[in-house]
């Protein structure tokens, strides 16, 4: 990330989410998301959203509900090809942290640019 920019990051979250939550591994089938608003480095705002049930090719409703609350990155431990995709077309982009189990630590990756952007190969098979 760099400086005098506004992100809004969606992190996928465990139980009732926030910035001491755990990271979910699976963003589809994650509890909620943290939606976490950086503005010139600094979070600005922090708030969650619940994540919809995950239904049979319903891999693309995270795309658009993410895309309606003004996201544009995203940091996944794992995704599938066809949500990679639509996120893609959506101009969210998509990063990947397998390390890092909390929010605060995603975040706090994100911002020093320790998170690098999903390699298009490494996604999860069967979605």
């Amino acid at each position: 990330m760099t400086e005098n920019t506004r992100t809004v990051l969606a992190v996928p979250s465990s139980g009732a989410g926030g910035m001491q939550a755990e990271r979910s591994g699976h963003f589809g089938r994650c509890d909620c998301f943290t939606l976490v608003e950086i503005a010139d480095g600094v979070v600005a705002d922090v708030r969650v959203i619940d994540n919809p049930p995950h239904v049979e090719g319903g891999c693309l409703r995270p795309v658009q509900l993410l895309a309606s609350h003004g996201v544009n990155a995203l940091v996944v431990g794992g995704i599938g090809a066809r949500p990679l995709a639509g996120f893609a077309q959506a101009g969210i982009a998509v990063y990947h942290d397998v390390e890092r189990p909390l929010v605060a630590e995603v975040v706090d990756a994100l911002i020093a640019g320790e998170v690098a952007l999903i390699d298009p190969s490494a996604v999860c098979g069967g979605h």
